[in-house]
């Protein structure tokens, strides 16, 4: 072969290995729609937690609900919102929304654009659990916290993964941080691509975290080959959200959805 035509085939090598993979599109939800959210992509966590976990196992003070003074779609975004307004003995309302056995799967690129509640108490979170909790209870099965933040931290985001080796109770959770300095003001994309041997963790498509499967681990250190469906709540107060306090004269808050995209 020419020497020229050689060299113009290793760098045309070399570019088709550096192309992204192509990402098919699986299940989304624009908003593009007004009234309560589309029942054929969306379920609900409602009320406290109670008798398994009160307070939703961290001892969170709002009561979920699916009215529309918490949940609804308007002017093309999702609202989940809080009150302070007394419900069956908890001082707040709010909405946990899920997309178990309308929206599960196994690997995948899931991407959320969202803008996130001000305030001391505040703590909103896009995240993954098990659809069929093949391990064991939590936190056996796994946990994918895609984003999270507490209003007292303003901008500051968490990426994290919670296994029975690794998790927030004995404090060696995996997570990753990243200082999103308008996040309560602006929308900003929050999300992870998830194979089988590696979750990277993203927002606005910058990297900021990684954790990779070992080859020794196991359900222990990595459950996550198994369906995971996607949760969007805003709690108020808990062990972590109200480490600082709740501040009395913010509400309502609410977290906005602009769009959730599941790629394969």
């Amino acid at each position: 072969m020419h020497p020229r035509l050689l060299a113009w085939f290793v760098i045309l090598s070399i570019w088709g290995c550096e192309r992204p993979p192509k990402k098919t599109l699986v299940w989304v939800d624009e908003f593009n729609y007004s009234g309560a959210p589309d029942s054929t992509k969306w379920n609900y966590d409602l009320g406290n937690g109670c008798p398994a976990l009160c307070g939703w196992g961290n001892n969170e003070l709002q009561y979920y609900t699916n009215d529309k003074e918490n949940v609804r779609v308007e002017n093309g975004v999702l609202i989940i919102e809080a009150h302070s307004d007394s419900l069956y003995g908890m001082p707040y309302t709010s909405t946990r929304i899920i997309s178990k056995h309308k929206g599960d799967w196994l690997y995948g690129r899931i991407e959320v654009r969202a803008k996130l509640p001000r305030g001391r108490g505040t703590w909103p979170a896009i995240w993954m659990l098990p659809t069929d909790w093949a391990y064991g209870g939590w936190p056996a099965s796994g946990e994918i916290d895609i984003m999270e933040h507490v209003g007292f931290d303003p901008g500051v985001i968490h990426g994290t993964i919670h296994t029975e080796s690794y998790n927030h109770h004995k404090k060696t959770q995996k997570e990753g941080i990243m200082t999103v300095a308008d996040a309560q003001d602006s929308f900003h994309v929050y999300s992870i691509d998830w194979r089988a041997d590696k979750i990277d963790f993203f927002v606005d498509d910058k990297l900021y975290h990684s954790v990779s499967r070992l080859s020794e681990d196991t359900f222990r250190e990595w459950p996550f080959d198994k369906r995971f469906h996607l949760i969007m709540n805003l709690a108020v107060g808990g062990f972590w959200g109200g480490m600082k306090g709740i501040d009395d004269s913010i509400w309502p808050q609410r977290m906005e959805v602009d769009y959730v995209r599941v790629y394969e």
